[in-house]
């Protein structure tokens, strides 16, 4: 493991500082590891609170910011943060109406997630959670709750903050997320794992020649190990995984993200691109808004994540909002 750090045990610590320093008008860092939106103390709506786990840089805390996340609680590498930061960040958060709390469906999340929900329903906090768990590679959508939360966070932090931001009450905010959160689908592919920034672990092996379709987050593996195969064959063999998940039709209109895991280069993503554009094309299938980048990685895996979620011209219009955080500025 090759990596430019100091002291191990401080790796949170100090790239949190790194983000606050290197944002000064659009974040500040607070006690317990909590990015907050410079803009939250004039905040006259409903906010979003979000938690994760760092080590997968620009998510999430990389989306704290106008229009998109308000305060996002940061976990060690890869692991969540305890309950009490995500309550004391709730309290800072609500602003007399009431709070969306973003949790993505893994294990150590959910745990936290709950456990600040029946704290802040005892303090008498209005608040929504939603869960995204878009996977569709390790359970079917009739399973729902097993599946794990990928990118999706974050073009939902995106539609949710525009739809706070335009004044709309939690109830409402809480409903356009929850029905995106509905209409989206991932899933994820990697030739290379990544390792642990702190011990150097390996956490995902491939063999060399293959590429393992369907895995997780932090190198789970998705039971689609086959030959390494092109951009285009690639490109196909995952869209036709997430059009037969969302039950897509010719006629529709999808967002498509492709999310860079942290070693595959953009050349690499706009081929993926490109095919998949081409692909839905010809199945009259009209995307109508999109991203290729990094927005949520895994240390050096080198692979990426194929994100679409059914749109209708309120959800374009949400996305297309201004928003501006250290990451994603429209």
């Amino acid at each position: 493991m090759k990596k430019f750090i100091n002291d191990p045990e401080n790796l949170t610590s100090e790239l949190l500082e790194g983000l606050a320093l290197s944002n000064p008008d659009i974040v500040s860092l607070e006690d317990g590891n909590l990015v907050v939106n410079k803009k939250l103390k004039d905040a006259d709506r409903v906010t979003i609170v979000t938690l994760g786990g760092t080590g997968h840089e620009p998510a999430i805390s990389g989306f704290v910011g106008e229009g998109m996340i308000d305060i996002s609680v940061a976990g060690n590498i890869f692991a969540a943060p305890g309950p009490q930061s995500c309550v004391e960040a709730i309290k800072m958060a609500d602003k007399g109406h009431g709070v969306l709390f973003v949790v993505l469906n893994h294990a150590g999340d959910m745990l936290t997630g709950n456990l600040t929900m029946k704290q802040v329903k005892k303090l008498g906090i209005k608040v929504a959670k939603v869960v995204t768990q878009e996977d569709v590679a390790n359970a079917p959508r009739s399973n729902a709750d097993d599946r794990r939360g990928l990118v999706g966070c974050i073009p939902l932090y995106k539609i949710a903050g525009a739809a706070a931001a335009q004044g709309k009450s939690l109830e409402e905010v809480a409903e356009i997320a929850q029905r995106f959160a509905d209409n989206m689908a991932t899933i994820a592919v990697a030739c290379v794992g990544a390792t642990h920034p702190a011990t150097g672990m390996e956490i995902a092996n491939i063999e060399d020649g293959m590429m393992e379709v369907g895995m997780g987050q932090h190198g789970e593996g998705g039971g689609g190990s086959m030959p390494l195969k092109s951009a285009d064959e690639t490109a196909v063999i995952m869209m036709d995984a997430l059009l037969k998940d969302l039950d897509v039709k010719s006629g529709e209109k999808l967002m498509v993200i492709i999310n860079g895991s942290g070693a595959t280069t953009l050349m690499e993503q706009l081929i993926v691109f490109r095919k998949c554009h081409k692909y839905l094309a010809e199945k009259g299938i009209e995307v109508v808004a999109s991203h290729v980048g990094e927005l949520l990685t895994v240390q050096e895996t080198a692979g990426f994540q194929m994100f679409i979620a059914r749109m209708d011209d309120e959800l374009t219009a949400l996305w297309n909002a201004p928003c501006r955080t250290p990451y994603y500025r429209n």
